[in-house]
């Protein structure tokens, strides 16, 4: 009888430890390129209207680039090629028809980290209408998704931001690589670099970070002067290689500015392209003006990229990550 209730105790322990392996199951790291989904499609939607909507909504161009780059970059594959080589992607959409009409959204299920949004018609014209009308929200679930991947990097080997004055002064924290440069910090203005070390931009090419602070006067008034601000940021402190050359904002091509939001509060999100007054240098810029109410101020963070010859939108895409990462004490 002793032997009997043994037997049954080793085989009950080693049903749970091989239940315990399936629960926690270890998943591989997953992979690829920055703002690029892949469409987990049949060919047949694909090459219909379905994937014409597709193309279409995800293929929107970013704005405030100075060449045209969508929004973000697409593969396909159809369900038959879905394997255990392409499944670890990063970011996964699957569009099929199915029972219901509905977006739904999984995370870390063949790797991680991993997204993937399941967007089912009825049919047709289900998938058309939930790409058309909800197309936005699926690029914006991506991306939210990619901010925090890049946050998390750049965790991994993070500038000790502290040891300089204007981060001290305004108090604030951000989360920012290793690689950037101290360029000037001095009179509540601080400006890092980070020369980039791929493609063509190797050598010249360069991501900068800019922020100060100013007094809130008029809180209806500020979306309107960001631009006259950068200006006068630029002049005192941006100069150009030659005397009367300094950074300015591009007369050429009007800023898109958004409502944003930066360690819950209200901010202003601003995308558009600079460029040095008398001088043939140029790229672009997002701004992030944020109001600070508590101690009656705006506090800037600028990303701006120079890199001539190259795409620019994935340069951007990690300022943005640096500027959204930042906490206000």
């Amino acid at each position: 009888m002793k032997k009997i209730l043994l037997l049954l105790t080793i085989v009950f322990l080693a049903t749970n430890c091989n239940s315990d392996k399936k629960n926690d199951k270890i998943l591989r790291s997953s992979v690829g390129s920055t703002n690029t989904i892949l469409t987990v499609t049949k060919s047949s939607l694909w090459t219909t209207k379905v994937g014409d909507e597709i193309r279409s909504v995800f293929g929107e161009h970013q704005v405030g680039l100075p060449q045209p780059e969508t929004l973000v970059s697409m593969g396909q594959v159809d369900p038959s090629g879905f394997t255990n080589i392409m499944n670890n992607n990063r970011s996964i959409m699957v569009v099929s028809v199915g029972d219901k009409k509905e977006i739904s959204v999984s995370k870390n299920v063949y790797a991680s980290p991993q997204t993937i949004v399941y967007v089912t018609g009825k049919d047709e014209l289900d998938l058309i209408d939930l790409i058309h009308n909800r197309g936005s929200e699926i690029i914006k679930i991506f991306k939210d998704s990619e901010i925090k991947f890049r946050q998390n990097i750049f965790s991994e080997k993070k500038l000790d931001e502290q040891k300089f004055e204007t981060i001290k002064k305004l108090g604030i924290s951000l989360t920012i690589p290793n690689n950037f440069r101290l360029v000037k910090d001095s009179i509540g203005f601080l400006w890092l670099r980070q020369h980039l070390k791929s493609g063509i931009a190797r050598g010249d090419g360069n991501n900068n970070i800019l922020i100060y602070s100013y007094p809130l006067k008029n809180s209806t008034s500020i979306s309107n002067n960001i631009t006259l601000m950068r200006d006068k940021i630029g002049e005192i402190h941006i100069p150009g290689s030659k005397e009367g050359m300094y950074m300015i904002t591009e007369k050429a091509y009007t800023p898109f500015t958004f409502d944003a939001e930066i360690d819950g509060k209200k901010a202003y999100e601003t995308r558009g392209k600079w460029e040095v007054k008398n001088d043939f240098m140029a790229g672009p810029f997002i701004n992030y003006t944020i109001i600070d109410k508590k101690r009656n101020r705006i506090i800037v963070f600028e990303g701006f990229t120079y890199a001539p010859s190259v795409n620019k939108r994935d340069f951007i895409f990690e300022l943005e990550a640096i500027g959204k990462s930042m906490k206000i004490n």
